[in-house]
């Protein structure tokens, strides 16, 4: 009678758990334009495909009730970016996984032997916090954030942005007294990456695995990711620095960015290429090839102006340019290959949600901090557009599904590692080893907030100021709408009618806060407003 007691006492505080959670998010909600229920047959229709083989704090049967009370709600007339928008906040909340230490985001369902407590890693944690972070409930990613440096995390399993990934969710929260609580947290940690991981020139190396970017062409070293993590969370320690009134901890924060800026401009930049690569820990030469990874540094807003060029190999099909792409690695290079064979995880070449969410994310602030030439909106709609239409897999029915996994064939869009492991003698696919379908609603990567930051505009920052701007050309689409946006504890609205028909609110672009207007332009451009 005892275990059914704590059994039932266990499931009634789940379900309040859960409760408190969607109705703190319902009583926010104030959506101006459009209406909630009009979506749910998306979810509907997720539910009636869907196998649902791992359950965790919020099951299928609650998939709505969550993602109704919590989600900014956005409409266009590509039915691709909409149904691929409300797929992955439906598989988001898939991985929301309530603990005996708080609410965690996992990166897969079932457990596998490379996580650590609770099924965490670090590896996508940035991408949680990144895509997380427009959620109305802020308990989910509020606990989380503490579990990594208090709870027994390890932040440092993997490469981590974890302070700016805590300034940019603040960014949208305006939440000071949880990051600032943060600080020490995020000194410590980086501190420890010193320890651990500085080189006497300056720069922080890493293994690719630990990269999360195992078989990887240019392999160990001095990666332009790891530099650009650390400086990324260099500069977000002074912000928050900054924030706290300890003006000498920004100052040291500030030098220690500046001296990592300038060592990944001055040896990680290949000026014949005219690419960011890898310095292998004991040479003086860079790597041979050009990675994804190279476009990282833009993740930060790192580079000055002038290496712009580099963006010249996105849209090359000599380059990372493929049908389900971007590839990992460059085509041309002789070494390129996607391979059934060896490790299911191969960086050298697949196309890895992963890592086109770093690139798109990377390309959105090019375009919004830098004058540049090289590479324009269109193109990042397009790389957005090929993205978008990787979220499927056709079924052994005939039935074509969304769907998010592992790794990408970019020629064909077939999920690799879930085919090769679905054809493994060792049972691995055995459902009582927990590898069924181990890379369904795989949770590694980011797709919403590249919806709303990036092709919507939604540009976060510290102040009352809301700017907007909308990466989709005036002649790409004739209307949109992003609206019930928790954005520094206000609902913000923006829609975007070309004729006026569509919303009957006049032509152009529109910007609320509250539905008060704080913005117009009548050209699809950006635009700042101030609320009150």
């Amino acid at each position: 009678m005892k275990s059914l007691h704590i059994e039932v006492t266990l499931s009634a505080f789940l379900c309040t758990s859960f409760m408190l959670s969607t109705s703190l998010a319902t009583d926010r909600r104030n959506a101006i334009v459009l209406k909630a229920e009009s979506f749910k047959h998306y979810v509907d229709t997720f539910n009636e495909n869907d196998e649902e083989l791992y359950v965790q704090h919020i099951p299928n049967e609650k998939a709505w009730e969550f993602v109704g009370a919590n989600i900014p709600l956005f409409k266009c007339p590509d039915k691709d970016f909409e149904r691929t928008y409300y797929f992955r906040w439906w598989t988001y909340r898939k991985h929301i996984k309530l603990t005996p230490d708080g609410f965690v985001i996992t990166e897969f369902l079932p457990k596998v032997p490379w996580s650590r407590k609770h099924n965490t890693i670090s590896c996508p944690a940035g991408h949680h916090f990144y895509e997380g972070r427009w959620l109305h409930n802020p308990k989910y990613l509020n606990d989380y954030a503490v579990f990594w440096f208090r709870k027994g995390g390890n932040p440092r399993l993997y490469s981590f942005w974890a302070a700016d990934a805590m300034w940019a969710r603040y960014l949208v929260t305006a939440d000071k007294q949880h990051v600032t609580d943060l600080l020490a947290d995020l000194i410590n940690n980086y501190k420890a990456w010193e320890k651990t991981r500085l080189e006497p020139d300056g720069l922080f190396w890493q293994i690719d695995d630990r990269d999360g970017m195992e078989v990887s062409i240019g392999g160990s070293g001095k990666r332009a990711t790891i530099n650009s993590y650390m400086y990324g969370d260099a500069v977000a320690i002074a912000k928050i620095a900054g924030l706290s009134g300890k003006g000498d901890i920004a100052e040291k924060y500030k030098a220690k960015a500046e001296r990592v800026r300038q060592l990944v401009l001055d040896k990680l930049w290949d000026d014949k290429a005219r690419f960011f690569k890898t310095l292998p820990r004991k040479a003086e030469k860079l790597v041979d090839v050009r990675e994804l990874l190279g476009y990282v540094p833009w993740y930060f807003n790192l580079p000055d102006a002038g290496y712009e060029e580099a963006w010249k190999q996105l849209m090359d099909p000599k380059g990372f340019y493929a049908p389900f792409g971007p590839t990992t690695a460059e085509q041309r290079h002789p070494r390129f290959s996607i391979s059934y064979k060896g490790h299911q995880c191969q960086w050298n070449g697949p196309s890895w949600p992963f890592a086109t969410t770093q690139t798109l994310m990377a390309l959105a602030n090019l375009l919004n901090n830098y004058k540049q030439n090289t590479i324009s909106k269109s193109d990042y709609f397009a790389t957005l557009k090929i993205y978008t239409k990787s979220h499927y897999l056709k079924r052994e029915d005939g039935r074509v599904v969304p769907w998010i996994d592992e790794n990408l064939n970019p020629y064909t869009g077939d999920w690799i590692a879930r085919t090769r492991l679905k054809t493994w003698k060792d049972g691995t696919w055995d459902p009582r080893k927990g590898g069924r379908e181990r890379g369904k609603d795989y949770n590694h990567s980011s797709y919403c907030d590249l919806i709303i930051s990036g092709l919507v505009g939604l540009r976060p920052r510290p102040d009352d100021i809301v700017e907007v701007n909308p990466l989709v050309g005036a002649d790409t689409w004739d209307w949109f709408c992003l609206d019930n946006v928790l954005y520094h504890s206000r609902i913000i609205t923006i829609l975007w009618d070309k004729t006026g028909k569509k919303y009957n609110r006049g032509k152009g672009l529109r910007v609320f806060a509250n539905g008060k207007e704080i913005a117009r332009s009548d050209v699809l451009d950006r635009l700042t407003g101030k609320y009150h």
